[in-house]
């Protein structure tokens, strides 16, 4: 246990102790800078130096332009680019579908298969349109049976008019 605190106390004084940083000049000997310091005031300058530093490094990384050249980030007109491609393709899509649509209607009528009076551009293309299923909207015996249960307490919750305080009653 003794053992232990003398290393402790060792530790503290090397850490603790003063020194003195001095700058000569070599050929007059004249002091030019003189700094008392001790090893944990070295150690705590170093690290907060260090740390800044990384916040600095982050900072430009992050928020200039050199985030490109790391692998993994994309530049913003890479992005931009890729999203006008799928805007495109998608609008392409559709009009292709629309097309094949009008074709297909063309060499019915070419083949026979359609009358020609009912020929008409607009109904082949709506045709084509996705159709959208109808969904059941109306309310289920399940929340007919809650909305009477919620009407009935309403009504329960209500105060009752005095008689004769109704504006009917004459």
């Amino acid at each position: 246990m003794s053992g232990k605190r003398l290393k402790r106390k060792k530790l503290h004084r090397k850490l603790f102790t003063k020194n003195r940083l001095v700058i000569l000049n070599e050929d007059t000997f004249e002091e030019i800078f003189s700094l008392k310091l001790n090893l944990m005031n070295v150690f705590v300058v170093a690290t907060i130096g260090a740390i800044f530093l990384i916040l600095v490094t982050t900072f430009i990384i992050a928020f200039t332009p050199l985030r490109e050249f790391i692998p993994g980030y994309s530049s913003s007109k890479l992005k931009r680019d890729a999203t006008e491609l799928a805007l495109k393709s998608d609008s392409l899509t559709t009009a292709l579908k629309e097309n094949e649509a009008y074709i297909q209607s063309i060499q019915k009528v070419l083949n026979g298969e359609l009358d020609y009076a009912k020929f008409n551009k607009d109904s082949i293309l709506a045709s084509s349109a996705e159709v959208v299923p109808q969904l059941k909207l109306s309310a289920s015996e399940e929340e007919l049976e809650l909305r009477k249960e919620v009407e009935k307490e309403e009504k329960k919750r209500q105060p009752a008019t005095p008689k004769g305080g109704s504006k009917n009653s004459k």
